[in-house]
């Protein structure tokens, strides 16, 4: 039986370049070998998770999330939960396109994106569950992480990542301290804080040095609370991103890798859960790492090395043993070998 595709689409992503591009695109996944089929997603709310569920119960084999990071949200939403799931492929079409940016796929032409499937190469990504929702890229509370969703979808559109920029200009000058509790993996934190958020990959808001050393695979988020509220040490911290990522070992805040997190507001503070740029709802909330859980395409090329477990604990386990084992042999035994 021939494998089955669908490609669920935002119509108005990338100033509709989808559109104009689907019967190329639908060719390339027919030429990987899918039979192909396409979806345009609706202003219905879920209209993309929805889709995604509805066909990989059916049995599809791959789902091809076509859109801005909100509509890769939706699709993974639509699968995580669900025993079988099919894989993924990602074409790019939004504004900041954080998780295309970390799987290094094309984010400027959406037939190149679909291209990548033709390489044959995927990578078993982690995400992220917080309470009942899946998240693929970040989750984090405080006024700055608020900006994704302040920013109308317009305005996103129209102005693309500049959009960004001016908001949060604006919103600098307002961020206050949380009284945050964060429990994680047997530590916590408690006290003031302006915002923490938890990243699954290397891209954050475009900029791919705030997680230097992030793995796409490994079963944990990089953790980071910035503990500063100080207007000139938020920029100054934001400097040592650009230069190089050295902020990650700046006392102002704590950078932890980690499997899973608690987070709840103290006192009467509210603290508003993003969750790969949309509102997720208020704390409390609990963030686990699924490792390895959807398997997708990806232009592993051009993925640094440290990005990718590429083998299973166990097998590494097991290769350790062995090398360990051959390495006591006497020097007369080994040379029989």
């Amino acid at each position: 039986m021939r494998k089955r595709a669908r490609v669920i689409y935002n119509p108005s992503s990338g100033r509709e370049a989808l559109k104009k591009d689907m019967i190329d695109i639908l060719g390339v996944f027919e030429q990987a070998g899918y039979e192909t089929s396409a979806f345009a997603t609706t202003p219905a709310p879920n209209s993309a998770r929805d889709e995604a569920e509805r066909v990989s119960r059916e049995g599809f084999d791959l789902v091809v999330a076509a859109g801005g990071d909100g509509t890769i949200n939706e699709v993974v939403n639509g699968i995580a939960g669900l025993k079988k799931r099919p894989k993924m492929a990602i074409i790019p079409a939004g504004t900041t396109n954080d998780y295309a940016r970390a799987l290094r796929i094309p984010r400027e032409d959406p037939l190149a994106a679909a291209k990548v499937v033709l390489k044959n190469q995927t990578i078993k990504m982690d995400i992220g569950l917080a309470g009942k929702k899946y998240f693929v890229n970040i989750a984090g509370g405080g006024r700055l992480t608020e900006l994704t969703y302040e920013v109308p979808s317009n305005l996103k559109t129209l102005f693309g990542y500049l959009a960004y920029i001016v908001k949060g200009a604006e919103l600098l000058p307002r961020i206050r301290p949380f009284k945050m509790d964060l429990k994680f993996d047997g530590d916590e934190y408690v006290g003031e804080a302006s915002m923490f958020f938890l990243a699954l990959t290397n891209s954050v808001g475009g900029f791919e040095q705030i997680v230097p050393d992030a793995s796409l695979n490994d079963g944990k988020f990089t953790m980071i609370i910035v503990k500063t509220s100080n207007l000139a040490e938020i920029l100054h911290l934001f400097t040592l991103v650009l230069n190089g990522g050295k902020h990650i070992n700046d006392p102002r805040i704590i950078y932890r890798k980690v499997r899973k997190v608690e987070a709840k507001p103290m006192g009467d503070a509210k603290i508003m859960i993003n969750l790969d740029g949309e509102y997720g709802g208020d704390a409390p909330m609990t963030f686990v790492n699924l490792k390895q859980h959807i398997e997708t395409y990806a232009n592993l090329d051009d993925i640094p090395d440290a990005a990718v477990e590429t083998e299973a604990p166990e097998v590494l386990e097991a290769e350790r043993k062995f090398l360990a084992g051959v390495q006591e042999l006497p020097a007369d035994e080994e040379s029989k070998k």
